[in-house]
């Protein structure tokens, strides 16, 4: 008997545990890939084949997220039925389950809890730097100020129709 392919397995498993949407399962296979990539050029390796523990898969898997959807990616993964890395867990161990992913006696869901927290991975890096208040310098300036006050000119050729 042929083993089924991915989609057919997906299809097998959101049949059986619909919490989660189809691409949020190629998400994470796509996303893991990404991390054994990120893995390789962090270790300068050649080649990488090796386990990739829990906590690797969700940091490559909110790298991955970030680089796909940018401002998007919290949307994205809630509209797919992720709300936090313990559904990234679940989805894991579903494809384990079907024998599309491999794991080692070690390994469990537990190792998916506590990860991140979906608001400081995708919302913050998106939102404005809040800047410190400029200090006082001491200089008084007012309204005549050179300096500070451009709209007030005689150069009458700043004025000109466009020749400058």
């Amino acid at each position: 008997m042929q083993k089924p392919n991915f989609g057919e397995s997906v299809v097998e498993i959101i049949t059986r545990d619909n919490r989660y949407d189809r691409d949020a399962y190629y998400f994470v296979r796509e996303g893991l890939d990404f991390t054994l990539k990120m893995l390789k050029k962090q270790n300068h390796a050649t080649t990488v084949q090796r386990h990739v523990s829990g906590q690797e898969l969700l940091e490559g898997l909110r790298r991955y997220a970030l680089d796909q959807f940018g401002p998007m990616a919290k949307t994205v993964l809630e509209y797919w039925g992720v709300h936090k890395c313990e559904d990234f867990g679940a989805i894991v161990f579903n494809m384990v389950d079907k024998s599309i992913l491999g794991k080692t006696d070690q390994d469990s869901p537990a190792d998916f809890t506590g990860g991140f927290d979906f608001e400081e991975a995708f919302v913050r890096p998106f939102q404005p730097v809040t800047r410190p208040q400029a200090r006082p310098t001491g200089r008084q300036v007012t309204p005549a100020d050179p300096v500070r006050d451009h709209s007030r000119t005689s150069d009458s050729k700043k004025l000109s129709s466009g020749s400058n």
